[in-house]
């Protein structure tokens, strides 16, 4: 086996005083300037050099057409959303870049090629109108569903304009409830009325970008006249007012997130509000005549302390005069967590990660107690997605079960029925019988054990020699969970690579204590983690350090950029995609103000010591050997800002380093607004990893 002692990281770290020089005197602070025409310049040049080395090849153009075809395929499985008879679905493909919205009936969606009623092309939208239109969903009225409000993206950006849809005509409502471009939450409070918080003027937007201000405006009014129902703080992250139109059980809630993990919730009636009176770090929802309390932090209550990451239910009335009959719906352990629920018409389906592996259980409500059991059906290994179809009028639900080697498939079953039925399956778009996945533990370097996932092809000779993609996120509560990953599949492994996936802390994996272990002042520990888990591919012998690359993006981009920084011989080649990596100017760029509850505070002189150590930006040096580097951002992304990924680029050339850079035009924080700028920018991570690791 390879050994990973010649691998071990430098970790000198810039001091302090170098840091509050360099913020100082930034030489490329120009470069936050997002349209700006000397900051555009600068992007195209850098473009046209990474188009020149990267993608100009045969390979690939032959790995983008790959790619192109998964995402194009009609075997796809269209995901779809039932509203009254009719199952919804949102579609792109090569005839449709930008995307149709259409619908079917469930006789028809068994078949293996159904029949869609199509409600909206917004190729041709965009086309008549100008605008290079990306579908951001939708919003329509229970229970008729004929009224729907659409949020439509110019070029991928998270801010929407919102327009009224007729679906019994197919058209636009006019003088419907429309609003421009704006980051704008909105729902139905009836056919006359929504609920909305968007940009009203000056100092109706928290510092993050969202709304700070929610309202409730009548049809045939100004927005100027509608009702304010609840004003947040400005250092909020947002406000947020909705109905929840259940049959029976409609309620009013308002919902104040003070960061990104706590929040204060209220009920609303007859124009009053009500406080839940639950902990800020808990999440509030309504069950038919249930409180379900999902718990981030121990609570006691009484004689009683109740674990984080519990599930609690009580009933909704009773709780607001005042009871505590708390019923434990989900407990974790030291390996489980709670990975999501889904009411259904008489139960509530709780998914639980056991190890990272999904088991999913029916509870029941009877006679003052909940009953527990395991859905039949659901399958032992790998992971499994369920969610109520129609909870209004039935126990049906939708599962779809996959892992990084089995086409996902998806099923219909009946709660209490014996075997779901199953819809449809996606073909194999790689060999996967050529290939094994193995779970391994990393130590990190305060012992605790860190889960990963490797996928390889059977046969492999551990001797250190493999090219190999280690992904990682290790943040905001995000548990990395295996999928089929088609493109991993044709673009890498096939071509001889092997693939990891870590799951460190600051992920959701092991529930809110993963979690928190990589909060603020921890973050290092994300990082060590992922250290370890680079050393332990290495020491296992699957890769060495010279041909092992690292992928991630956002707070994953964050992740990679201190993969380069502090873990730079770790590492052959390192991508970092749509990323935060100015930690002392982060809170001040788009909505990067909601996220100081990870990450801390840069204007409290005592939290930016810690997170001048985890910025990446601050800590290249130019004296010291770095991997090549690609990173890759949008010019249409208003959430991460592009300026981090300009200017760590700027800083790397500047210094004299290997980096490559791309910038797309489009296509928001996803990174592409249709298939095809999907698939290039795939594309471009697989080729750089590929030219760079995988020399002879």
């Amino acid at each position: 086996m390879a050994s990973a002692a010649a691998n071990e990281p430098k970790t000198t770290l810039i001091s302090d005083q170098e840091v509050d020089s360099n913020v100082a005197s930034d030489p490329n602070l120009w470069l936050e300037d997002v349209t700006g025409d000397r900051a555009l310049d600068w992007v195209r040049a850098q473009n046209a050099t990474t188009v020149k080395a990267l993608a100009e090849s045969d390979s690939f153009k032959k790995t983008e057409a790959r790619i192109r075809a998964i995402l194009d395929s009609d075997a796809r499985i269209p995901d779809v959303g039932k509203m009254g008879p009719h199952y919804y679905n949102f579609w792109r493909d090569a005839s449709h870049p930008r995307g149709i919205w259409r619908r079917t009936s469930l006789a028809e969606y068994r078949k293996p090629q159904p029949k869609w009623d199509v409600l909206l092309d917004l190729d041709a939208l965009g086309k008549a109108e100008q605008v290079n239109w990306v579908w951001s969903g939708f919003d329509c009225l229970a229970p008729a569903y004929e009224r729907c409000l659409l949020l439509l993206s110019k070029g991928g950006a998270d801010a929407t304009v919102v327009r009224e849809f007729d679906l019994t005509t197919r058209r636009f409502v006019k003088d419907g409830f429309d609003l421009p471009e704006a980051k704008t939450s909105i729902g139905w409070r009836d056919l006359d009325s929504v609920y909305v918080g968007t940009d009203f003027g000056p100092g109706s937007m928290t510092s993050s970008g969202y709304p700070r201000v929610t309202k409730l405006w009548k049809r045939g009014t100004s927005i100027k006249d509608a009702k304010t129902i609840f004003e947040g703080d400005a250092d909020d992250v947002w406000v947020y007012a909705g109905r929840d139109h259940r049959k029976g059980y409609e309620r009013d809630v308002v919902l104040r997130g003070m960061t990104f993990f706590t929040n204060q919730a209220f009920s609303l009636k007859d124009g009053e509000l009500s406080k839940i009176d639950k902990p800020d770090s808990a999440d509030a929802s309504t069950w038919r005549d249930w409180l379900l309390l999902s718990l981030r932090d121990d609570w006691k209550v009484g004689a009683k302390t109740w674990p984080k990451g519990a599930l609690l239910a009580a009933k909704f009335d009773d709780f607001m005069a005042g009871k505590r009959d708390l019923h434990l719906l989900y407990e974790p352990g030291p390996r489980k967590s709670l990975a999501g629920f889904s009411g259904t018409k008489h139960h509530i389906l709780v998914n639980e990660l056991d190890m990272v592996r999904n088991k999913v259980y029916v509870l029941t409500p009877k006679d003052g107690t909940w009953q527990r059991q395991p859905l039949v059906g659901a399958p032992d290994l790998g992971t499994v997605g369920v969610g109520a179809v129609d909870p209004d009028d039935s126990d049906a639900y939708f599962m779809t079960v996959t892992d990084y080697l089995t086409p996902t498939s998806l099923y219909l079953g009946e709660v209490g029925a014996d075997k779901p039925e199953l819809l449809k399956s996606l073909p194999a778009f790689f060999n996967a019988g050529d290939f094994a996945v193995k779970q391994h533990l990393a130590k990190s370097d305060d012992g605790t054990e860190v889960p990963y996932f490797v996928v390889y092809r059977n046969g492999l000779k551990l001797d250190g020699s493999h090219p190999t993609l280690l992904y990682g996120y290790g943040g905001f509560e995000v548990s990395e969970v295996p999928s089929y990953r088609a493109g991993v599949g044709t673009a890498w492994l096939e071509r001889g690579g092997v693939y990891a996936v870590a799951n460190i802390r600051g992920g959701g994996e092991f529930g809110p204590s993963w979690h928190q272990a990589a909060l603020k002042e921890h973050r290092h520990k994300a990082y060590e983690d992922m250290a370890a888990v680079a050393k332990d591919l290495a020491t296992r012998g699957y890769t060495s350090a010279k041909q092992l690359g690292v992928v991630g993006g956002s707070n994953g981009g964050l992740l990679t950029g201190n993969m380069l920084s502090t873990y730079p011989d770790l590492f052959g080649a390192v991508v970092i995609q749509v990323p935060l990596l100015d930690m002392l100017r982060y809170h001040k760029l788009l909505a990067g103000a909601s996220w100081m509850g990870e990450y801390g505070d840069p204007d409290n002189p005592e939290e930016a010591v810690f997170l001048r150590r985890y910025s990446p930006y601050h800590q290249l040096q130019a004296d010291k050997h770095y991997p090549p580097v690609l990173l890759t951002t949008s010019t249409r992304d208003d959430r991460v800002h592009p300026g981090h990924a300009r200017k760590m680029m700027a800083k790397l050339m500047a210094q004299g380093h290997t980096a490559y850079y791309y910038e797309n035009t489009e296509g928001g924080h996803g990174g592409g607004a249709d298939n095809q700028q999907l698939a290039f920018m795939s594309t471009l991570a697989y080729e750089f990893l590929w030219q760079t690791l995988a020399k002879p």
